[in-house]
């Protein structure tokens, strides 16, 4: 790595976050593959609302067909399966094109864009905002993933920020 400048180590550290952000992405769906029902476990609660507060007034947003649960389950997996690879593809252009222009470097973003989107529909649509506002999951005393749901938002949101920027010369 020969960094002669503040701009080519702009581009090292676009690329560096998109690596570190694929690498998490690898790491969730190899965790929910290979222990598959750690993870459904929580859906299902979640789902259910069994560990939720008792509130009879939104009771009936419960889904309780196992079925379901694991269909809502692959669903949350292969979106992570869709961010991941795009997050993946997205950093090896983004590589590819570290020593050309300026204009081709910014175009090279477009796959680590739609891979952070996909992630931020995942991870703040689907946990935090579906999770949390239909099945009440921040009640829930054993399965709240409001709190880690929000720390991956709280990372790529400001890493979708720093990669659109055009500042590269």
């Amino acid at each position: 790595m020969n960094i002669k400048n503040t701009d080519q180590l702009i581009r090292y550290s676009k690329i560096y976050l998109m690596a570190c952000f694929s690498l998490f992405g690898l790491l969730v769906m190899f965790h929910n593959v290979t222990d598959y029902n750690s993870n459904y476990e929580y859906v299902a609660h979640i789902l259910s609302m069994d560990t939720t507060r008792i509130n009879e007034n939104i009771r009936y947003r419960a889904i309780e067909s196992p079925i379901l649960h694991h269909r809502i389950y692959w669903f949350i997996i292969t979106t992570e399966a869709i961010f991941t690879a795009y997050c993946l593809i997205g950093t090896y252009h983004l590589y590819r094109k570290i020593n050309d222009s300026a204009a081709e470097f910014h175009e090279a973003k477009k796959f680590s864009i739609i891979g952070i989107l996909i992630a931020i529909f995942t991870y703040y649509v689907c946990l935090q905002t579906v999770g949390v506002e239909w099945f009440d999951m921040d009640t829930s005393q054993t399965w709240n993933a409001k709190d880690w749901a929000r720390h991956i938002v709280d990372f790529i949101l400001p890493v979708l920020i720093f990669i659109t920027l055009k500042n590269e010369r």
